[in-house]
């Protein structure tokens, strides 16, 4: 992310805050495609945060500076954790980053206080399609939403209460599923050890 000076306007309507992130990683670029991912507006999502629409462009541009406590709140309103703008390691070369995710470098997104983490498997959510692992803690409940597109995936350890519609469906490992995300659907942990499972979700909707 570079760090660049705010003009008088944009400093009007930014934040403050004492400490800034001074990584060169491109931290806009996964702001905007999160955000388009939700199929939300610049509008919608500086409202939410308190600043102007001028000001996130920028950030999505990476031309203006970034403070943690504008991160902090852009990631709330997101519903994710500051740490899923950062890879947990290198990117990779750059010949293969728009195509390969090595296992050392997969972001991490944590759904707060619903005790279920997420990791991305596609490079980006720029594609047709999304692939995640995620794992879900005993007691977790992802409670009940609806979305465009389709989804499918695979329990590849611990058993899964899935919830299609008013249909509800228990699932162990080896077992799979696929449904239309239009219909409201909940997933949760009943037992006592973390379930594991692989999704595709078309088109990526985190």
């Amino acid at each position: 992310m570079a760090i660049r000076a705010l003009s008088s306007a944009d400093e009007a309507t930014a934040p403050q805050a004492d400490d800034q992130y001074d990584t060169d990683a491109p931290v806009g670029g996964r702001i905007r495609e999160l955000r388009k991912a939700q199929g939300r507006t610049l509008q919608d999502v500086a409202s939410a945060v308190g600043i102007s629409v001028s000001y996130l462009s920028q950030i999505e541009r990476d031309v203006s500076r970034l403070p943690i406590g504008v991160l902090q709140q852009i990631a709330d309103t997101l519903g994710v954790h500051m740490h899923w703008f950062f890879h947990q390691g290198g990117e990779g070369p750059v010949d293969e980053r728009d195509v390969i995710v090595r296992a050392a470098n997969r972001r991490n997104l944590t759904f707060t206080g619903l005790g279920i983490t997420e990791e991305l498997l596609s490079p980006n959510l720029s594609g047709p399609l999304e692939l995640l692992i995620s794992t879900i803690h005993p007691g977790a409940d992802s409670e009940f939403y609806a979305h465009d597109g389709a989804e499918a995936g695979l329990v590849m350890s611990g058993t899964l209460e899935l919830w299609i519609g008013d249909r509800e469906f228990t699932l162990h490992a080896g077992d799979s599923f696929a449904f239309t995300s239009t219909e409201p659907h909940r997933c949760a942990n009943r037992g006592t050890v973390p379930v594991k499972v692989f999704w595709v979700i078309t088109p990526p909707h985190y």
